[in-house]
């Protein structure tokens, strides 16, 4: 009689000869011409930040940070020698994770939406520093953003804004 794991394995092990043989039989021309496609895409793309880009390239870096905690929060997650309460810190570390990027996207659009404004937000506690896309520095159009800024929230945050071109 055939169990459970015997069947599982051969399965598996018909499926593997079967991509084998599907591999082995496919024409030579599909796989050439699909490793020069690649070939191409990697030489023709060329990585040039302008200073337009200033806003892009803060997202990109509090994004990279962003995952890397999250990394560090999977890990306890998935690590089965972790304490509950370590598991438990780590989920809602995973949380907040959500909850600040949730939040400086509605900041940002409602800076959009109201001052016409492009920026780049980031909270950290009870700080939050905002860069705008800008030339010129002028101080009653900070004002009005931390105004706007400090209307959703309760408590006082320290709100610092920063002018880029």
């Amino acid at each position: 009689m055939i169990n459970k794991q015997k069947l599982w394995f051969l399965t598996l092990f018909s499926l593997i000869l079967v991509l084998s043989v599907y591999y082995i039989t496919m024409p030579s021309e599909l796989l050439t011409t699909t490793k020069n496609n690649t070939n191409k895409e990697e030489k023709s793309t060329n990585v040039s930040v302008t200073e337009t880009d200033v806003l892009t390239a803060l997202q990109v870096e509090a994004d990279e940070e962003r995952a890397a905690l999250a990394a560090e929060y999977n890990e306890i997650l998935t690590n089965k020698d972790a304490s509950t309460e370590e598991k438990n810190n780590a989920y809602d570390g995973l949380k907040e994770i959500d909850e600040i990027k949730a939040k400086e996207e509605e900041l940002e659009k409602k800076l959009k939406k109201q001052l016409k404004l492009d920026s780049f937000i980031k909270i950290d506690s009870n700080n939050v520093s905002v860069t705008i896309k800008k030339k010129d520095h002028d101080y009653s159009l900070a004002n009005n953003v931390m105004r706007l800024i400090q209307e959703e929230y309760q408590n006082k945050m320290y709100v610092s804004v920063k002018f880029q071109n």
